[in-house]
Formats: C-alpha cells, structure tokens, sequence
C-alpha cells in the first residue's frame, strides 16, 4: 500500500488542493492528515471540509495544536498565530469546530503511529528538532515506525543498537529504506507552510511492501494562497513568509 502522508496545511487550498492532486498521481491509496488543518491560511473552511471527505473515505487524521486551540482558547498562540486563530473561530462554522474538536491526538496503525508533535505525549505537542527531543519519543512510543510534523521542516530519525540516534535531512524524493531492525521517526514537513527553506509544499509517500519513505515537494500557486491571507486581513507576514518557505 502507498500511503500519502500530509501535515500543517494551515487554511492554505491552493497548497492542500495540488498536493492531494499529486497524491493521486503517485498512487495513494491511503491518505494521513499530521494535524493543523487550520491556522495561518485564508481558507480554513474548505480546508476543513475537504478533511471531513477525506476521513469519510478512509483516511486517518489527528488534531494539531492550531486545530485545539480553535475550541480551546486557554491554549496561548503567538501575535501573528493568534489572530488568525481567533479569526479562524468566527469563520468556521460549529460543525466544523466541532469535526475538530473530535480528531483523537494520535493514531495506531499496525506498526504506524500518526501523531503531531512528540509522540510520547501527544497533548503537549512538543517540537522534535534534535536527537535528543526524538529520543524521548522513542522512550515513550513502542511503535516501531512513527510519523509527526510540527515543526514544518522535514527530518528522519533512525535508532539503531545501543539506542543511537542518527538524523537524516532528506532533499529529494528518493525512496528512503526505513525497514527493521531500526524504529524510525519522520517528521513530514508543511503543506500550507513550509519553513525548510522551499516554498514548495512539502509532504511523503510510504510504501508499507517496500518500506520505503519518499520525501516529496510540490509546487502550487503561491500568488493564490498569499492573495487569500491578505482577503481574509491577516497579519501580511504570513503571507510573505509563503514565498521564502521561512
């Protein structure tokens, strides 16, 4: 099976749109959503619908932290984060909050976690940047392959003997062999907003016959996500930030 593996597409369409379109070029036919549907983007009512298709068809998706904090307003954002939070509440409708609310913090699958941030406790949504934040997911995971984004820059983590962590950062789409007896830890990067340095929305393909992980890039109308952040008036960082994928 192929799986598509999708992260933080933060209220971005255009992004979400043309990567979904690709997906089903690559051959997907599983699709895995890591969190944050909304925040940032112009289009958060779209991009939660489209969610809500997506899952009746099958696909696994779990709640980020901009997804809590929609229905959570004790849950502190940063200025810029923040606005587009509170924004985002009054453009969604209840259905949608609530279709939110409801996505469990992880998901097991065979072999696979799905989760957001640091897999060894979910609810904190702790970055995984380091060797050391991906080894206290090791600690508190016994999943053997674990999927997370977060960060929005992507990364892959293998443990060997000895528990030793070695971090790979991939830059192309060349199948990446994540088999036994290694556990490994991929952090996915950001559809809606990438900060890897490459606008391009970023996302994976895992092939569970091969057990191969692709990291993929994907080009899409930048202009027409850029343009919505600025209809909707939000902050005009967060759509400058589109084009530098920072």
């Amino acid at each position: 099976m192929k799986i598509a593996i999708l992260s933080d597409i933060h209220g971005n369409r255009q992004a979400f749109e043309t990567v979904l379109a690709e997906t089903a070029r690559q051959g997907a036919q599983r699709i895995v959503i890591l969190g944050d549907i909304v925040g940032y983007g112009g289009d958060p009512r779209w991009c939660v619908e489209k969610c809500m298709e997506l899952m009746s068809q099958g696909a696994f998706i779990v709640r980020g932290n901009h997804d809590q904090a929609v229905t959570d307003p004790s849950y502190s954002m940063n200025s810029s984060a923040g606005i587009a939070i509170d924004w985002t509440r009054i453009e969604l409708e209840p259905k949608h909050r609530s279709f939110l609310s409801k996505l469990p913090l992880s998901v097991i699958d065979e072999d696979r976690l799905y989760v957001h941030a640091d897999g060894s406790a979910p609810s904190r949504f702790s970055y995984v940047t380091d060797s050391a934040s991906a080894q206290a997911h090791f600690r508190g995971c016994k999943e053997r392959l674990a999927f997370c984004g977060h960060v929005h820059s992507p990364a892959l983590y293998g443990q060997g003997i000895g528990d030793k962590i070695t971090k790979f950062i991939p830059t192309s789409d060349i199948g990446i062999p994540v088999g036994p007896p290694r556990r490994w830890l991929a952090v996915i990067g950001s559809v809606g907003q990438p900060r890897d340095g490459n606008p391009s929305a970023a996302w994976a393909l895992y092939d569970t016959t091969a057990c191969e992980l692709s990291f993929r890039w994907t080009a899409y109308d930048i202009d027409g996500a850029a343009s919505a952040i600025r209809a909707a008036s939000l902050p005009e960082g967060l759509a400058q930030r589109l084009y530098r994928g920072r």
